[in-house]
């Protein structure tokens, strides 16, 4: 190794740095940013990344899962010749900042992976590794290794004691990810105090019986950190560093105490411990000439790393090679052959969903995913197309949380379109890292099927009720429910061209396939006319396989003399989205306004004047007897509007032909 003092200077400033930033923005963590300085410094050196192009494809990622210690996160981007100023840095925790509370994609150039929710950057540490495994085997030849990087993540206790963990470690353990290498900051301190109060498990048997390589090292040992990182690479599993640390290291009283988690270390505690460490005590932000330099040796190397790898792609690569790497990196949806569907058929949405999935990845060949042990049910097998690792079928296994932020990862590591798949019910497992697939803006796809009460005799365990109006309160996140086959396909057309995560909720049972003249708006609005009646005094809105019900009680209410215009609203969120105009001819404000979906819809009152909804659990029953039970069915949907309007109700007769 080089100067042991030079090196301490080096990790001294990172600990300062980010001190100084909790300090000045009176909120933040500094104690893990201080304890893991000695390892960040060392890793620097073996991380091949190029500061001046955080997106090179072949660079190596690294996750920092313990969000909260961003000011190491920012203290290190800047130090390496990021795009990152000292005034970034001094404007830390401040509104409209690029160093933000916990580290965002997007805003900082070097940040890989928006993290903070313990538990997800070590799963999307897994996803980066998965990613990278199939881009090995699609593209390398021993002529031309295009990808051959490493994944490094820093993750903590709390990320090791949350149960996402556990599923993508052990997930890693099954592939044998040998690309992967985990440091766990293990300084035994939580915000109650020692780890001790509510943890004991041995991490090291744990992960060894998962299938992982595991060391155990002095994490303030400069010596001992660069060779277990040498011997790192030389592994044929994911592999584990147990860094022994302590939290807040450097720090004159504080050093060891669960008090510097969370919290401001204060001016004198940061002034003794500067001057402890022989740096100028009452400077701040202090980052001498000869550590800059010598943090930046990152940019020359990885300027050079790129320039042979890319020298490499020019000249090594065969035709074919080059050709599936450029529709990687630039997927054409011109090319998808969507499947089409006759009106009056039966179609179930999960069915038809399947057949577009399979389109879709016959021409877009970085489309890739799976489901969590449900493929046969969901419909999301790529016909085929093999198995993950060699194939583009994940098998997740019945890990849906680690499933959904494998695939945040597969969405932005720069050649793969992902998708998951599960009931509708289990989104709830998933919800977390669909929050962050949101917030990212990823192109994530989600299939969840088996929508509602029609799930039938598995009861109300399985039977999804509130996912709807929780999914479609998420920002920047697109729910669509289909009515039918077509729809779906043009749902499917919407999503694909949007920068945007998106489910598709489909329905376990058969709906008839309408007619195709929707002439009167469009399906990509989100929202739209099916059927227009001319002085209508009611408006019936509906999404899935509720607009089939409302079509057929359109009916029935024509034969009464009420007219009553129907409304499609496959994407909820797009329809709000619309201007005023657009919905307001959609939904004629003049008419008394019903929403039916078999959930509890209270988004609907947007809209609408009443809500045909569930307002409690479903029931184990077939599902025809559910929705008749629980009112929806054509006669109760247009007995409820006749009790509403104060009019007399009758059976109106047999089903309408549509």
């Amino acid at each position: 190794m080089e100067n042991i003092k030079m090196l301490k200077k080096q990790a001294d400033t990172i600990r300062f740095l980010a001190a100084d930033m909790v300090q000045q923005a009176n909120s933040g963590h500094p104690g893990a940013p201080m304890g893991l300085a000695d390892i960040v410094t060392i890793l620097s050196r073996h991380l091949r990344h190029n500061p001046k192009n955080p997106k090179w494809l072949n660079r190596d990622r690294l996750v920092f899962s313990g969000g909260h210690a961003s000011a190491l996160i920012y203290s290190f981007l800047h130090l390496n010749g990021y795009d990152l100023s000292i005034d970034d840095l001094k404007n830390f925790r401040q509104l409209g900042s690029k160093t933000p509370g916990h580290p965002e994609y997007g805003d900082v150039p070097g940040v890989e992976v928006t993290t903070g929710p313990l538990g997800q950057g070590i799963t999307n540490a897994v996803g980066f590794a998965m990613a990278s495994k199939y881009a090995q085997g699609i593209l390398n030849t021993k002529e031309a290794p295009v990808i051959d990087h490493k994944v490094y993540c820093l993750c903590g206790d709390g990320d090791l004691q949350e149960g996402i963990s556990y599923e993508a470690c052990s997930l890693a353990g099954h592939l044998s990810l040998d690309n992967l290498v985990v440091i766990y900051d293990s300084n035994a301190i939580t915000i109650e105090g020692d780890t001790s109060l509510a943890w004991s498990e041995d991490v090291k048997r744990r992960f060894e019986a998962q299938g992982w390589e595991v060391s155990r090292i002095d994490g303030h040992d400069y010596d001992e950190i660069n060779d277990v990182l040498v011997h790192s690479k030389e592994q044929t599993k994911p592999y584990l560093i147990i860094a022994d640390t302590l939290i807040a290291k450097g720090a004159c009283e504080m050093e060891g105490s669960h008090h510097a988690h969370g919290a401001p270390l204060g001016c004198e505690e940061i002034k003794n411990s500067k001057l402890k460490a022989g740096f100028d005590g009452d400077a701040k932000f202090i980052v001498d000439v000869d550590v800059k330099a010598r943090f930046e040796c990152a940019i020359e190397k990885g300027d050079l790393e790129e320039a042979k790898w890319n020298e490499m792609i020019k000249t090594k690569l065969s035709q074919e090679q080059k050709e599936l790497l450029a529709k990687l990196l630039n997927p054409d949806f011109s090319k998808i052959q969507w499947p089409s569907y006759v009106s009056g058929s039966d179609v179930a949405t999960r069915d038809s969903n399947g057949k577009i999935l399979n389109a879709i990845a016959k021409a877009i060949p970085g489309f890739i995913g799976g489901s969590a042990d449900l493929g046969p049910s969901n419909k999301s097998e790529l016909e085929g197309m093999g198995s993950f690792p060699a194939g583009r079928n994940i098998h997740f296994g019945i890990r849906e949380h680690s499933m959904a932020a494998i695939c945040n990862a597969f969405a932005l590591y720069g050649l793969f379109i992902p998708f998951s798949a599960t009931f509708f019910i289990f989104s709830d497992y998933m919800k977390p890292a669909v929050r962050l697939a949101a917030l990212m803006k990823l192109k994530n796809f989600y299939i969840w099927t088996h929508d509602s009460i029609g799930v039938g005799e598995d009861g109300p365990t399985h039977q999804p009720i509130e996912q709807l109006s929780q999914f479609r309160a998420l920002p920047g996140f697109y729910v669509y429910r289909p009515c039918d086959a077509v729809e779906n396909v043009k749902s499917w057309q919407k999503a694909l061209s949007m920068n945007a995560p998106a489910a598709f909720v489909c329905s376990r049972q058969k709906l008839k396939v309408l007619k195709d003249d929707r002439a009167y708006g469009d399906v990509e609005k989100g929202g739209y006319l099916v059927k227009r009646r001319e002085n209508a005094t009611v408006t019936l809105m509906a999404s899935g396989s509720e607009v089939f019900t409302v079509l057929q009680a359109g009916c029935r209410l024509a034969k009464l003399g009420i007219n009553a215009n129907i409304v499609s609203v496959p994407c909820f969120d797009l329809f709000v989205e619309q201007d005023k105009a657009y919905q307001e001819a959609v939904v004629d404000k003049s008419t008394t306004v019903f929403a039916v979906e078999a959930g509890s819809g209270t988004e609907w009152y947007r809209y609408a004047d009443e809500v045909i909804g569930m307002t409690r659990f479903g029931a184990s029953a077939p599902a025809e007897l559910l929705f008749e039970k629980f009112g929806f069915t054509p006669d109760a949907v247009t007995k409820k509007v006749c009790v509403t309007m104060g009019l007399a109700y009758q059976d109106a007769g047999v089903d309408c032909k549509l």
